[in-house]
């Protein structure tokens, strides 16, 4: 009967509308993330070792991995310093972008990853010098590392309705697993131990789990608001 079927229409429309009202209250985001996100996302870690791995090849034997930090790659004089110089600010531009695209994550999450790759083209721009150490150099990579260490647990949504990478329990475990990286990377420092590896770690960990958050994100969301058709994406 048409009264029938109006009525079954109206009530479609009113589950739909308090589908997305739901969602919008539990933190899951309406609009959805672009797919170029992945890209952005998964290039950071990508470009990242490929600069320390040609920057280190460039140096040759004289460079030890283990025990030489990546601003020995990027300081004035090093024969891979344009690469390493390059591969930052590449890096910083991945993290910007990522941290624009990431409507999902809470604004918080989103300023720091953003202010993690701010940092990236500042430790890019002050290099260390040949030898010696650089007190602006580290503080800035400090403050880079916090930044990109904290930006998980407050990119959180409380609700399990939220995208698996935005969970409050992968969240924390992620910066908490960053934090205990870069406590390793300082006591090494201090020890004079393998401070080339354990920042290689902390760093790669780093890059790469805003790709980890974008794939959530985009799978989360599905073919009807994850950018299925041809009108998806940005």
């Amino acid at each position: 009967m048409p009264s029938g079927s109006g009525s079954g229409a109206a009530t479609s429309r009113w589950a739909r509308r308090r589908r997305g009202g739901d969602r919008a209250f539990y933190g899951e985001s309406v609009r959805p993330v672009p797919r170029w996100a992945l890209l952005s996302s998964v290039c950071a870690p990508v470009l990242l070792i490929a600069g320390w791995t040609v920057a280190a090849l460039l140096e040759g034997p004289a460079y030890d991995p283990v025990t030489q930090t990546i601003s020995v790659l990027a300081a004035y004089g090093a024969a891979g310093f344009w690469v390493m110089t390059g591969a930052l600010l590449a890096l910083g531009v991945c993290h910007v972008l990522t941290a624009w695209a990431l409507r999902a994550a809470a604004f918080a999450g989103r300023v720091a990853l953003g202010g993690g790759g701010v940092v990236a083209w500042v430790v890019a721009l002050l290099p260390p010098p040949s030898s010696g150490g650089s007190l602006r150099h580290g503080s800035v990579a400090v403050v880079g590392f916090v930044l990109l260490a904290v930006w998980p647990v407050l990119a959180a949504h409380r609700s399990g309705a939220a995208p698996w990478g935005l969970r409050p329990v992968p969240s924390l475990a992620a910066t908490v697993v960053m934090g205990v990286g870069a406590a390793w990377f300082l006591i090494e420092m201090q020890r004079q131990g393998a401070p080339g590896v354990a920042e290689r770690l902390v760093t790669s960990l780093q890059s790469l789990w805003p790709f980890v958050v974008v794939v959530s994100c985009v799978r989360h969301a599905g073919p009807e608001e994850g950018g299925g058709g041809p009108g998806a994406g940005c």
